[in-house]
């Protein structure tokens, strides 16, 4: 007899949550607020907002199907199951931290405040769930990115990864994009089609780049150097670039420490040292999200 299917509900603590745990109480979050110029009462609409999608997404749930919760900060210590399906109830970020866990789950993005976030990764409402776990409907594989050193270890992310110094200071290393380059820099970002609507594009509008960014379900990639510095030693010919499918960049340690992490989490993250090399590219993962 095989296991009724599992949904694993990911959220993330409001606003108001964190506020409640730093001082206290709703008087002193109140306070706090109005020294800054803002009101309580949006931050309340705004947790009012997820909690009613929430019980909206739970209740939708079949009840002789199994189910599970976890929040944001909880999601490098929470065992994914093969078969799960994930609802992912927030903005557009919350989709972008829980796919590097998964491996080929079906994620249900549920926009919890709508209006508020871009919604290309949560294009649902919460009432629509219910009708989604019986039909999923068509289901978008979107490209992810990886990052795997020379010791073996990996990173997986579905918006981009950076490699540079923790402190976002200058870096050094050794950049091959097809041919070696010394660089120093503030790190290197190597983009999905996903995340260039986010960190990436900023870099391409900044730089008024003749690149063509590929869309979330291309097999391409985009990457960028932040900031190259050109010197006696260090070189700033290969700044930017698209990384065709199967292709990645090498990249060699050339600094006391540097860090890769991927989508913003650097709790979650590779640690670097000198001579160490990490190449980059597109992963065998992708994000399979669910459009209906």
């Amino acid at each position: 007899m095989s296991l009724a299917p599992r949904v694993v509900v990911v959220h993330r603590r409001t606003e108001l949550e964190e506020l409640l745990e730093r001082h206290g109480t709703r008087g002193q979050a109140r306070f706090f607020l109005s020294t800054r110029g803002r009101d309580l009462a949006e931050v309340e609409e705004r947790y009012e907002a997820q909690q009613a999608a929430l019980r909206s997404v739970e209740a939708a749930i079949p009840v002789d199907w199994r189910r599970g919760r976890v929040e944001r900060g909880d999601l490098s210590r929470f065992l994914f199951a093969d078969d799960d399906v994930v609802v992912s109830v927030g903005q557009d970020g919350l989709v972008a931290n829980v796919a590097k866990y998964l491996a080929g789950q079906p994620v249900i993005g549920v926009d919890s405040s709508p209006g508020r976030s871009v919604g290309v990764l949560v294009p649902h409402r919460a009432e629509a769930v219910a009708d989604l776990l019986h039909h999923p409907g068509a289901v978008a594989e979107h490209t992810m990115v990886r990052a795997l050193t020379d010791d073996g270890q990996e990173l997986h992310a579905l918006n981009e990864v950076y490699v540079g110094h923790p402190s976002h200071q200058t870096a050094r290393y050794e950049l091959d994009a097809g041919a070696a380059e010394h660089q120093a820099s503030s790190g290197l970002v190597v983009a999905s089609g996903t995340g260039a609507t986010g960190w990436c594009r900023s870099l391409w509008l900044e730089r008024h780049s003749s690149l063509v960014l590929p869309a979330p379900t291309a097999p391409d990639l985009a990457w960028f150097v932040r900031e190259a510095w050109p010197s006696p030693a260090t070189a700033t010919t290969a700044t930017e670039g698209l990384l065709a499918a199967g292709t990645t960049l090498r990249l060699r340690v050339e600094s006391e420490r540097l860090v890769c992490f991927g989508d913003g989490i650097e709790d979650d993250r590779l640690d670097l040292t000198w001579g160490q090399q990490v190449t980059v590219g597109a992963s065998e993962r992708h994000l399979r999200l669910v459009v209906g």
